[in-house]
């Protein structure tokens, strides 16, 4: 799932990562809004909101949405950061260590809230950071293949895909459209699936739902380096 690249990657390994970091990111999702009442997964309305306090010359909000930004824009850097480094080492899964940091994110930011430290903020800023770094090794480890933090490019693929099929005759091509879709069709469902069950753990466990999310992380990880087989 994560350590097969390259050649040996196969389409069952992309809906297999798909389906996980989808679930993830749709807990997180659901509960940044609900909890933070921002959106947490991506910074395309963060960029709107920046845009929009700064031409009112509203700075410090301006600035805010701008750390928030950058956040999710040094998540995906040190991601890649750590992949690029650790493709020295070929017995060690170069997709650990960002695992590991964007579960550990989530458990601060749970944490954060259990013992009242920091600002609601700080909270949005970290885990913009943790999708950050989702977004960045998601898309190194499937080739750009997989999204998983937001589903606008996804939506728009997905209709060129259903539109390509209808014009489509040739076997193996309509084959592979159809994989295509699938894929697409997975992260949707997954991410629903994540919103869903994100918005009724809250309500039971509020902020501290997000230790679910990095426990899926920690378990996906321990399955693909010493369960998997293929």
């Amino acid at each position: 799932m994560f350590k097969h690249q390259g050649k040996s990657r196969t389409p069952k390994h992309n809906l297999q990562i798909a389906s996980i970091l989808s679930l993830v990111a749709g807990i997180v999702n659901i509960v940044g809004l609900v909890s933070l009442t921002q959106l947490t997964t991506n910074v395309t309305g963060h960029f709107a909101h920046f845009i929009h306090n700064l031409a009112k010359l509203e700075i410090s909000e301006a600035l805010l949405f701008c750390i928030y930004i950058l956040a999710f824009l040094c998540g995906a850097i040190i991601s890649s950061i750590f992949i690029e480094f650790e493709k020295r080492d070929k017995k060690i899964n170069v997709f650990l260590f960002p695992i590991l940091l964007e579960s550990f994110t989530l458990i601060i930011v749970s944490l954060l809230n259990d013992f009242h430290i920091g600002s609601l903020n700080m909270s949005i800023t970290l885990l913009l950071f943790a999708m950050g770094i989702q977004n960045s090794f998601v898309t190194k480890v499937s080739n750009a293949v997989v999204r998983t933090t937001h589903l606008t490019g996804l939506f728009t693929d997905l209709g060129i895909e259903i539109s390509q099929l209808m014009f489509a005759h040739n076997r193996g091509l309509i084959h592979n459209i159809k994989s295509r879709i699938k894929l697409r069709l997975y992260i949707i469902a997954f991410f629903f699936t994540g919103g869903i069950l994100g918005y009724y753990l809250f309500t039971i466990f509020g902020l501290n739902s997000l230790m679910f999310a990095s426990t899926i992380l920690l378990l996906a990880l321990l399955f693909d380096n010493f369960i998997a087989s293929d």
